[in-house]
């Protein structure tokens, strides 16, 4: 019997090394998040059962993404159970491969290959559908969709199906169900104030991805909007060039923001959204059991999903706290600030709903479908 504090370590780095050599990565990875990575019997029945599932599979569908699957305890993404409900609402004839952490790509470039067909699915923004349905990019309209509800009302609507869905299918995508992870917050680097309402804003150096709605959003509630690549973002907080930024509160703790922040204000603005896409040419190749095996599977993880955000936000809150973060949660008065500040009824965003929506009565019909409750209830913060 070993005293060797580093045992456990060992064995998890040896068994994952063993099966990842042994072609088995997607194994490692099950394994991984099991916890059984450190007993070789454990690791080597899951290898087992993975290649029995792999094998008796008619067909193989490679699912990739850009966390690493721990992240789904503070950023609900989802990718395990993802796998697991496919797996299982399909009898076994197909098997997942999961392929997480950007080890194929992350966003646009994920898009490109679910496109293409080099994989048959992906996760990446939502916003990455909108060169091929322009519609989809104004979940970037601020207080269109910001709240979870709001967005949940609008991407599972009667109107988003029947005018979304056919354009990006045009485009040879099935959208296989949409993740709900918070919204966008107000997030300031360390050492600066709390912002509660827009006149808070004056002189931030507010950090934006190439969103041009996100960069008028934020002009217009005073902030200095401050296009900033996002693999640049966290050096850009610490030394100062943006002061502040914008991603869910998940996504700050998944990416490593934690110890360069000091303020964080719920401004339910725009959705931190995501959606699992599908390679549309291989999915309809499939025989239809097995399709409404792939949907139900879906559904179902989007289920699993919308519980899983409250927990998740609650995860990444407490070790943002524990790093000194302070969050502040607004009243409806405060939040009626920002609404008239900067949000979609203002006539500054007209251009943007007829060249997104086609003219203004569409994006009525979006905004209905919005305000509508559908039959899925998620948590807002």
């Amino acid at each position: 019997m070993t005293t060797d504090g580093n045992e456990p370590k060992s064995a998890e780095r040896r068994n994952f090394l063993k099966l990842s050599a042994g072609g088995g990565f997607t194994a490692a990875l099950v394994a991984g998040a099991a916890g059984t990575l450190w007993s070789d019997e454990a690791a080597a029945q899951t290898a087992k059962e993975e290649r029995e599932r792999e094998n008796a599979a008619d067909h193989v569908m490679t699912v990739a993404t850009a966390y690493v699957l721990g992240a789904s305890r503070s950023y609900p993404i989802m990718q395990l159970d993802l796998k697991e409900n496919i797996q299982n609402a399909t009898n076994g004839r197909i098997y997942v491969k999961l392929a997480p952490g950007g080890q194929l790509g992350a966003g646009g470039a994920l898009v490109q290959k679910v496109q293409g067909g080099t994989i048959q699915a992906a996760q990446h923004s939502l916003s990455n559908f909108a060169p091929f349905a322009s519609a989809v990019d104004l979940i970037n309209m601020p207080y269109l969709c910001g709240s979870n509800q709001r967005f949940t009302n609008l991407v599972t609507s009667d109107y988003w199906e029947r005018e979304v869905h056919p354009k990006v299918e045009a485009a040879g995508f099935k959208a296989l169900f949409y993740v709900n992870i918070d919204p966008r917050v107000v997030a300031v680097r360390r050492g600066g104030d709390a912002v509660i309402s827009p006149s808070d804003m004056a002189g931030v150096k507010f950090r934006v991805p190439g969103s041009k709605m996100l960069q008028q959003y934020y002009r217009l509630v005073g902030a200095n909007p401050t296009p900033v690549a996002w693999g640049e973002t966290p050096s850009a907080i610490k030394q100062g060039v943006a002061d502040a930024l914008d991603p869910s509160v998940g996504a700050l703790f998944v990416f490593g923001f934690k110890d360069i922040l000091s303020h964080v204000t719920f401004t339910q603005a725009v959705p931190d959204s995501q959606v699992y896409s599908c390679n549309l040419e291989w999915f309809s190749s499939l025989p239809s059991s097995v399709q409404e095996g792939v949907m139900w599977g879906s559904r179902m993880t989007g289920h699993q999903n919308l519980a899983k955000v409250p927990s998740a936000r609650a995860h990444a809150m407490s070790e943002l706290i524990k790093a000194g973060v302070e969050f502040h949660s607004l009243s409806k008065g405060q939040l009626s600030e920002w609404k008239e500040a900067g949000g979609y009824q203002r006539p500054e965003w007209d251009q943007f709903k007829k060249e997104l929506a086609g003219s203004l009565a569409n994006f009525a019909k979006l905004e209905e479908a919005a305000g509508t409750r559908g039959q899925y209830y998620v948590h807002d913060a």
